[in-house]
């Protein structure tokens, strides 16, 4: 492939963000990848670093930022982003698979073609678009006969000697480079990960993942905290708040668990805290919201909102803005069915089983229904994706 000029030699500084070199130990990434990479790509992370050209696309090189940000966390979240896709091509580490290096603003991924030759330096540019590319057709996936270097400088086409792109790039972009804005701070070298040991032993991981049930079961996939937080009050003091009793089983898992969030993502609110941000706080707003929402709208809202009779009595809400409650049928809190109100879909049946089977079957990866996230892919360990972090006393929820 044609040799390109460096990212140096047409772009700017921007001088509010400089990017930051950083030193990388090629020896050690391709040892750790099992692939070598190519020399523009090695040049690039020499001269600039990790870099956001045209305030759009970042280029991620090995590296950290001493918080959040890891290379490798990064890769794997990109591919497993990118397995989900319409079409995708073989991934990395497959032989022969697609492997990452840079994205967009817009959530574009960009990707190196390993198939296409045993030296990196001809590995062609594929491209997953996300955002609005003129001429990218119906499939997001587009495979360029060019390299990063040529790719890169494709998309700052002012003074480039063939102004016509190989295809649906983006761009123009401005002619500028930067230090990235995932970056909390400047580049540190990389580190590759220290091997984790098997969380669980055979039979362990069989109980937590196929046979076990309840409680049992749930504490092997997501081991519970020390000293788990429910607030200061009492479960009677909530009772007679709300004027109900509330299911067993519930009560059970806050005892062991307390507050806290599920696999980053399902927020169990705090029962028991007293004050302003008490339970019945989030219930009442939660409803006053469905309320309105049903008044405009009541087909796409049915349901009757707590305490209305058989009305929806809410506990915890995703991230997403989906909300996981209980519908109050009956004088018998243990006989309460579980109903999802989903953000992005339309309102379901109650679901089959209680809290403990329904959380146990996400967490496993078994349940898949709108309003719960699905935590992991075909080819993915559901172990990895199962967790729960407790709050403290100073959570919002």
């Amino acid at each position: 492939m044609r040799v390109c000029p460096s990212l140096t030699d047409y772009t700017e500084i921007y001088a509010a963000q400089p990017p930051e070199p950083v030193a990388v130990d090629w020896e050690v990434v391709e040892e750790w990848l099992g692939v070598r990479l190519p020399g523009d790509y090695r040049r690039l992370a020499g001269e600039c670093g990790p870099v956001e050209v045209g305030g759009f696309l970042n280029v991620h090189v090995p590296c950290g930022d001493g918080d959040a940000y890891d290379w490798s966390r990064w890769l794997r979240r990109v591919l497993r982003d990118a397995r989900g896709e319409a079409g995708c091509p073989v991934l990395y580490p497959e032989p022969g698979g697609l492997l990452p290096w840079g994205d967009s603003e817009d959530g574009d991924l960009f990707f190196w073609d390993t198939s296409r030759s045993e030296d990196p330096d001809a590995w062609p540019v594929v491209v997953l678009h996300r955002g609005a590319i003129p001429g990218s057709g119906l499939l997001p996936w587009h495979r360029y006969e060019v390299g990063l270097g040529a790719y890169l400088r494709y998309t700052v086409r002012e003074g480039w000697e063939t102004p016509t792109p190989p295809g649906p790039v983006i761009g123009p972009l401005y002619g500028s480079r930067a230090r990235p804005d995932f970056l909390a701070d400047s580049p540190v070298p990389w580190v590759p990960p220290v091997p984790v040991p098997p969380r669980l032993g055979e039979e362990e991981r069989r109980l937590a993942l196929e046979t076990g049930t309840g409680l049992d079961a749930l504490r092997l996939l997501a081991p519970p905290p020390v000293e788990p937080y429910l607030g200061g009050g009492d479960w009677d003091g909530l009772f007679a708040e709300l004027g109900t009793r509330l299911p067993t089983e519930y009560m059970a898992m806050m005892d062991l668990y307390g507050a806290g969030i599920w696999s980053e993502w399902l927020r169990f609110h705090t029962p028991l805290r007293t004050g302003e941000r008490r339970f019945v706080t989030h219930v009442e707003e939660t409803l006053e919201g469905y309320r309105s929402l049903r008044e405009s709208h009541p087909d796409d809202f049915p349901l009757p909102a707590w305490p209305e009779p058989g009305g929806f009595l809410p506990f915890a809400n995703s991230i997403d803005a989906d909300y996981l409650g209980w519908l109050t049928k009956g004088p018998d809190p243990d006989a309460w069915p579980l109903v999802l109100w989903p953000r992005h879909a339309q309102q379901g049946p109650p679901l089959e089983g209680g809290l403990l089977d329904t959380l146990l079957a996400w967490q496993r990866g078994a349940l898949v229904t709108p309003g719960l996230v699905r935590l992991d892919e075909e080819d993915d360990d559901p172990l990895e994706f199962a967790g729960f972090r407790s709050w403290d006393d100073r959570a919002y929820w």
